[in-house]
């Protein structure tokens, strides 16, 4: 064991994961805002702990010295996806993106591990900017539906459980449980333009409600109160008949009565 300092050796790993965590849910935002679909359901990350970056050390038989360059998961962030074709199109914008660089990928979607793991892993160079200047780190980005992750998040905790020596009836229901997961992956795949037209509708009407209300108060910021008021009480009862058709126009007539209100203020 060398006598390093672990609390300042994992300190760019740290910053790499709390930046990329950032990074991919700004991405996510950045997507949606755009009215496009995103691919990130949402993200996780986390640096490894000292006991299983020695842990792993010892089992790849790699040195102390190399531990920045024979561990590439010291950092890691994981990123969860509806449907297996996310994956891909997740993968191309990671490969597009100037602030890291791909070293190479693991593909265990296409080649699934035996235990029936199945996940897609990039290792990625990220630069870190410190106090003491530029370092680069390797860190490893797990891409996953949510049902691979069920499964592998529960395969972790049993070989926790079980020091890796999983018994053969667990490792037999677990293969059992993988192929389970794997089918509703195919099954989502199956109806997921449906699914995503639903979604898109869902986020059409938030973004709809959300624009009317933020209109309203902005007519009460241009003291039109009695116009807010009336708007207001319109929009109630749209609300409660769900006529969405409506609330478009309604959210115009909004649009137009705050131009009015803009162009009374400005000649004033």
């Amino acid at each position: 064991m060398d006598g390093r300092d672990w609390s300042k050796f994992l300190l760019p790993y740290e910053q790499a994961v709390e930046e990329l965590k950032v990074k991919f849910k700004t991405l996510r935002s950045e997507l949606k805002s755009r009215e496009e679909y995103s691919p990130i359901e949402f993200v996780t990350g986390r640096v490894k702990r000292i006991s299983s970056i020695l842990e792993k050390a010892k089992k790849l038989n790699v040195s102390m010295d190399d531990i920045e360059t024979g561990i590439e998961d010291i950092a890691g962030i994981r990123i969860m996806c509806q449907f297996v074709e996310d994956i891909q199109r997740l993968t191309e914008l990671i490969r597009q993106r100037q602030d890291m660089k791909v070293v190479y990928c693991k593909d265990y979607i296409t080649y699934k591990k035996a235990s029936g793991y199945r996940s897609y892993h990039i290792i990625v160079e990220y630069p870190v900017q410190s106090a003491l200047g530029m370092k680069i780190v390797l860190a490893e980005i797990q891409i996953r539906t949510l049902a691979m992750n069920f499964w592998a998040t529960i395969e972790h905790s049993l070989n926790y459980k079980y020091k890796g020596a999983l018994p053969e009836d667990v490792t037999r229901r677990l293969s059992k449980a993988a192929e389970a997961a794997y089918l509703l992956d195919q099954e989502m795949s199956s109806i997921r333009d449906e699914i995503m037209e639903s979604q898109m509708l869902f986020e059409d009407k938030s973004v709809l409600v959300s624009k009317v209300l933020n209109d309203i108060q902005q007519l009460y910021f241009y003291r039109r109160v009695r116009e807010a008021v009336q708007f207001q009480l319109k929009f109630n009862e749209l609300w409660e008949a769900e006529d969405i058709w409506s609330l478009k126009k309604l959210s115009l007539s909004i649009e137009e009565a705050i131009a009015r209100a803009k162009k009374e203020l400005d000649r004033k």
